[in-house]
C-alpha cells in the first residue's frame, strides 16, 4: 500500500485531545467518589470489587485513590499536548508518555473487553458470578472507557508529534 504525503501529514483534530482530557477527568472523578467511600455505582461493577467496596475496604479505597492520581496525571499529559503551556516540557518526554499512556490503556481496554465479552457469551466462567447489570455496564462502559481513553490520548500524542513547535520569540532588545 501506498501512503501519499498528504496522509503521512495527517494531523488529528483538536478535539481527540480534549476528549481525552474529559475522559481523564470524568474517569477521576468516579475514582474520587469511590475513594472517598461512596458506594455509588458499585452494583455497576459487581463481584469482588463491589462486596469489597460495601464492606469499606481499606486496601480498595487506597487502591482508588492511587487510581484517581494516575487518572489525574493523565489528564493534565492530554492538556500538556494541546496547550501551549505544555511546551516547557521536554517534547520527546511528553511523546514518550503520551505513547506509554496510550499503549497501555488501548491494551488493558482491549483485554478487559474482550474478557467480559467471552463471560457474556458464556465462553468463560469468572471465578465469581457477576449479576447480568454488572455485566452489561462493565462491557458497555466500564472496560470500553479504557480502550476510549487511549485512543483519544493516542490521538491527541499523533497531534502534539506531528504539529511543529510554536517559534520562540525573540529576545526584547535592550533600551
Amino acid at each position: 500500500m501506498v501512503v501519499s504525503p498528504e496522509q503521512r501529514s495527517w494531523v488529528p483534530p483538536a478535539w481527540v485531545a480534549w476528549g481525552a482530557v474529559v475522559v481523564a477527568f470524568a474517569f477521576a472523578g468516579v475514582s474520587l467518589v469511590w475513594a472517598l467511600g461512596s458506594t455509588v455505582g458499585l452494583d455497576t461493577l459487581g463481584g469482588t470489587i463491589e462486596r469489597r467496596g460495601r464492606a469499606g475496604d481499606p486496601v480498595l479505597l487506597a487502591a482508588n485513590a492511587v487510581a484517581l492520581v494516575l487518572k489525574v496525571l493523565g489528564g493534565v499529559l492530554a492538556l500538556a499536548l494541546v496547550q501551549p503551556w505544555g511546551r516547557r516540557f521536554p517534547r520527546r518526554l511528553l511523546l514518550a508518555l503520551g505513547w506509554l499512556g496510550a499503549t497501555v490503556l488501548v491494551l488493558y481496554g482491549a483485554l478487559q473487553v474482550a474478557s467480559v465479552a467471552l463471560v457474556a457469551a458464556g465462553a468463560v466462567v469468572p471465578a465469581e458470578p457477576l449479576s447480568d447489570r454488572a455485566l452489561r455496564w462493565r462491557l458497555l462502559l466500564w472496560e470500553p472507557w479504557f480502550l476510549v481513553w487511549g485512543l483519544l490520548l493516542g490521538g491527541a500524542t499523533l497531534r502534539r508529534q506531528r504539529l511543529p513547535d510554536a517559534p520562540s520569540r525573540p529576545a526584547r532588545a535592550a533600551a
